[in-house]
């Protein structure tokens, strides 16, 4: 039985170009290769346009050229909405913005980043994936409608256009924002490493938020280090084979 190691890094953007660039030099030394994912927000929080920033969409184009597949990853990552449900509220940091969106408001975030993101890397996108990996109902059938070739959430990767499940794993990540969530996020991903045979597809995300806890970087180190004995780092668009 294959297994599969799909190494992603979130929120790239040229507002955290400093910290991608320190997460994909580590994820490229732990994995021997660029073969990972990067999750790019077109306009994060409205500070940093990617389609004002022709420097940064080289850099992602020669990523992208070495063999790093490339996501959208919502529009502007900020969740706007008035009311807020129970994981908007407490296990994201204002970041779920397909939470409730509308199937129309879901169609247009989608078609104008996929643009964005597609004239930046010279390429189609690999797929979709949502800020905090929360969807509405209403955006996963606009993330159908539109066409995209892959989207995952915390448990599952499929594809949208059919609802096929390609890959079912649990996301190992790591949160930053408080004290509690650091222990947290350490200790699951201790649980991930005792038992990676568990995994036939290891999902391990990193966030640009990560590299100011050494903590998390030494997990993240030992996380990758134990998957990638049992693991093949592998590309999302594996899963269709």
């Amino acid at each position: 039985m294959t297994r599969r190691l799909l190494a992603s890094i979130h929120d790239v953007s040229p507002l955290f170009e400093t910290q991608v660039d320190m997460l994909f030099a580590r994820l490229c030394r732990l994995l021997g290769s660029p073969r990972m994912a990067m999750l790019v927000v077109p306009d994060f929080e409205d500070k940093a346009p990617l389609a004002h920033s022709p420097a940064y969409a080289r850099k992602l184009r020669g990523w992208a050229d070495a063999g790093v597949e490339m996501f959208l990853h919502g529009w502007c990552h900020r969740d706007d909405a008035r009311k807020r449900g129970f994981m908007q509220k407490h296990m994201t940091a204002g970041a779920g913005e397909f939470a409730q969106l509308s199937r129309d408001e879901a169609v247009r975030r989608l078609t104008e980043g996929r643009k964005i993101v597609e004239d930046a890397i010279g390429r189609p996108v690999t797929g979709f994936i949502a800020p905090a990996w929360l969807y509405s109902r209403e955006s996963l059938d606009a993330l159908r409608d539109t066409g995209f070739a892959l989207a995952e959430d915390h448990l599952k990767v499929w594809q949208p256009t059919t609802g096929r499940i390609v890959a079912h794993s649990p996301v190992i990540t790591w949160a930053s924002r408080t004290p509690g969530r650091v222990r947290s996020s350490l200790m699951v991903a201790a649980a991930a490493r005792a038992a990676p045979w568990a995994l036939r597809n290891a999902r391990i995300a990193v966030h640009p938020g990560d590299t100011t806890v050494p903590a998390l970087l030494d997990s993240i180190d030992a996380t990758y280090g134990k998957f990638v004995r049992t693991h093949t780092p592998a590309r999302y668009a594996d899963l269709l084979n």
